[in-house]
């Protein structure tokens, strides 16, 4: 039998499982993988833990300031602190700058990371609403995107250029700014945005409401790119014709608004908080194949269970089994063992304890064992009965020991002695 190591073997393909002692050389190994694209890396320490996040216009220079640092990055003792720390990442591509920025702050207030100083508060970027049920609609700027059946733009990380293209397409398209839900003439009264603002005052009929929700549809539109070419294009050649005209403030007005709107309107996703389906790295169907490939099993591992020691002192000693359903963390199935049988520091004995708790139980709780046919093994018995739905708990199809080969012929020692030797299981 060749022996793996399951933290490398299982961080291979994308997956990760907290451990105690990572080595840097299959971090670095995975490093030299990574794109020369945009995107947010997400940093773990040995108990799976995220301890930073962080976003780069090119991930692969960037991680390389972690697994092949400088002289003056180590001299940082917040950085050396946090590249000893370094168990794992994961990282995610994006498509440009903008969305690494979103993203990276929607992770790190779902994670509140150890070493991120920034974006830890409740600070959110900006985003452009349109009020539900306004006769006359206007841009309102927001922070909390609402169930409240408004309409949301954004949220948009250029603050600035927001704000500078809201202004800009309120006078564009000369819409209102006013508060008011539904303005009239009381309202016209106290109001001057029609002279200051070029507001076309609807409130007062100077235009009629369809011509004005014919205007503001236009920005809306805008906004949600279409038509930004011929904007972009339209702006561009007044600000050439200001120049050629030496009327270089008025240039430089439009270069600045053609700039913020280019900000604005650059197209990014819009992620959620612990969104289950990010653009990662990690392909379950595919890395199971593959991984399947890779041992010889005669299918992909659905569901695997892996198992680590865990030595808090030499009278504390836990194992931990996590699981893992086509691919992706079953954390419902997670289990914390404390280690009775051992006394001092003995890893192996520990691994045997631990997985002879874990299937003397499933063959305990499968009522049908005893109706085992004789041509069948036990093992093949439960897998039949796991996908019959018959087991109460589904035994795994792969099995995975963190350690060497002493672990895992402890393991390997258990699982004959109760009859499921024929269990595939990886080291």
């Amino acid at each position: 039998m060749q022996y793996v190591s399951a933290v490398s073997f299982l961080a291979a393909y994308g997956i990760i499982i907290p451990v105690a002692d990572r080595e840097k050389p299959s971090l670095k190994e995975l490093w030299r993988q990574t794109p020369h694209k945009p995107g947010v890396y997400i940093m773990k320490d040995a108990l799976g833990n995220t301890i930073y996040v962080g976003k780069a216009k090119d991930l692969h220079r960037r991680l390389g300031n972690y697994f092949s640092p400088t002289g003056a990055t180590l001299s940082n003792h917040k950085t050396r602190a946090l590249i000893n720390a370094i168990a794992s990442f994961d990282y995610f591509e994006t498509r440009n700058d903008q969305e690494a920025f979103l993203l990276e702050s929607k992770l790190i207030k779902q994670y509140r990371p150890h070493y991120n100083i920034q974006m830890k508060d409740d600070k959110r970027y900006p985003l452009l609403k349109i009020p539900k049920g306004e006769k006359l609609p206007r841009f309102q700027l927001a922070r909390v995107r609402k169930d409240d059946g408004a309409r949301y733009f954004g949220p948009f990380v250029h603050s600035q250029a927001l704000y500078a293209t809201q202004e800009w397409l309120n006078r564009h398209f000369r819409l209102r700014t006013c508060k008011a839900k539904n303005p009239g003439l009381h309202e016209f009264k106290h109001c001057h945005a029609d002279v200051i603002r070029n507001c076309s005052a609807p409130c007062i009929g100077r235009i009629s409401v369809s011509d004005y929700n014919r205007n503001f549809d236009q920005a809306a539109r805008l906004l949600e790119g279409t038509g930004k070419k011929s904007t972009l294009d339209e702006l561009t050649r007044e600000m050439m014709q200001a120049s050629d005209e030496l009327d270089f403030e008025r240039a430089a007005y439009l270069r600045d608004i053609r700039d913020n709107l280019v900000k604005v309107l650059e197209p990014a996703r819009r992620f959620q908080k612990g969104t289950p389906n990010l653009p990662g790295t990690v392909r379950p169907e595919e890395d199971m194949k593959e991984l399947g490939l890779a041992l010889g099993l005669e299918e992909p591992p659905a569901i695997m269970e892996c198992f680590d020691i865990s030595n808090v002192s030499s009278n504390h000693i836990v194992a931990s089994m996590v699981r893992f359903t086509n691919g992706k963390p079953d954390n419902k199935a997670y289990r914390r063992y404390r280690i009775r049988t051992v006394d001092g520091q003995n890893d192996f004995a520990s691994m045997s304890e631990v997985i002879r708790r874990r299937y003397s139980r499933i063959l305990a709780e499968s009522d049908a064992v005893a109706s085992r046919p004789a041509d069948m093994t036990l093992y093949q018995w439960l897998k039949k009965l796991s996908g019959e739905g018959k087991a109460p708990i589904k035994v795994p199809d792969l099995v995975v020991v963190d350690g060497g080969k002493g672990q895992l012929s402890s393991a390997l020692a258990d699982l004959e002695a109760i009859g499921l030797g024929d269990m595939p299981i990886v080291g």
